[in-house]
């Protein structure tokens, strides 16, 4: 039977904790929590370390609460879809007729890779459409910068609040206007320099060739090798379906490699393109959703008379 919130609801539920205490969080995570395993759902946190402790410590032991590695979890938007996907999938499959989790998102998050983190937490408004999923997103507000607590209320269409109210969030957008929006993205720090690398219309042997030429003894030998199958893809894609020519370019720093494609198309029309499998026709689908699974950052955007794709291999949490 479903409760609370989620009462008379099929398929997935998503609402935003948005917190300014340790009493405030506990207020909205143990009645979840403990409503959950009393109404015999599997029930599952997964935050990180400082949180763990806070919900055990008020749980206590043997609470049947099961404990994710939030870290683990949360390394990659497409890879953590795909993981909550199969977890899902596995409790259905045991029989479970609901299921509760809490996650927060790791604080590496909240910097220069926030906007895949963004489109992420709008993306499973659909990716979780087809399981019995009520999940709830912490946000400390102590500590996540205002304009991503902007994103947070346009990604979840509600808010639970210490109070026991489920509030609508107002500006919330459906993942398919979301998605689509010519979100800004801040250059990497690298790009004020001139590229090491700039070619027109490679072939993408040619592009991937670049990159190991550029990642011998800089990064890890896989993740160059990563970087070179995500940069093939994104140039297949850019000369099937974009509109010419196509500009590759490439900087080096001492931690990171980064790679811009771009072409003259108006980018994919999926709203989902590189966080959910493409379905049936979409162009280039598959080879997004490979790219995003094989690079520490990836962003995208729509100007004015291009659309380019930035990829980073290493560390991409760098802002300045």
């Amino acid at each position: 039977m479903r409760t609370g919130a989620a009462a008379g609801h099929r398929g997935y539920f998503h609402e935003a904790v948005c917190y300014g205490s340790d009493d405030d969080l506990l207020a909205v995570v143990v009645p979840f929590l403990t409503g959950g395993v009393t109404a015999g759902e599997p029930t599952l946190v997964a935050f990180g370390e400082r949180n763990t402790a806070l919900v055990r410590a008020a749980l206590g032991p043997d609470s049947g609460v099961s404990y994710l590695g939030g870290g683990d979890v949360y390394a990659r938007p497409t890879a953590a879809i795909r993981s909550y996907r199969q977890l899902l999938a596995d409790h259905v499959a045991a029989g479970a007729g609901q299921i509760r989790i809490i996650g927060e998102l790791p604080p590496s998050a909240f910097g220069a890779t926030w906007d895949w983190w963004a489109r992420y937490e709008s993306a499973i408004n659909h990716a979780y459409d087809d399981f019995p999923l009520w999940s709830m997103c912490a946000y400390d507000t102590r500590t996540t910068p205002t304009p991503m607590l902007a994103d947070v209320l346009r990604t979840h269409p509600r808010t639970a609040l210490p109070d026991g109210r489920h509030v609508p969030n107002e500006g919330y957008t459906p993942p398919e206007a979301y998605l689509l929006e010519n979100r800004p993205i801040a250059p990497d720090p690298l790009q004020a320099g001139a590229p090491a690398v700039e070619l027109h219309d490679p072939t993408p042997a040619r592009a991937r060739e670049a990159v190991h030429e550029a990642g011998r003894g800089r990064l890890k030998v896989d993740d160059v090798d990563d970087l070179a199958v995500a940069v093939s893809e994104v140039v297949t894609n850019a000369l099937r379906h974009g509109q010419p020519p196509v500009r590759f370019r490439l900087w080096t720093g001492a931690d990171r490699i980064v790679v811009s494609v771009d072409d003259r198309g108006a980018g994919p029309s999926d709203p989902y393109a590189g966080l959910l499998p493409a379905g049936g026709a979409a162009p280039g689908g598959l080879g997004l959703w490979i790219t995003h699974q094989s690079c520490n950052y990836v962003a995208m955007h729509r100007g004015a008379d291009a659309f380019t794709l930035r990829l980073t291999a290493g560390n991409p949490h760098v802002t300045s």
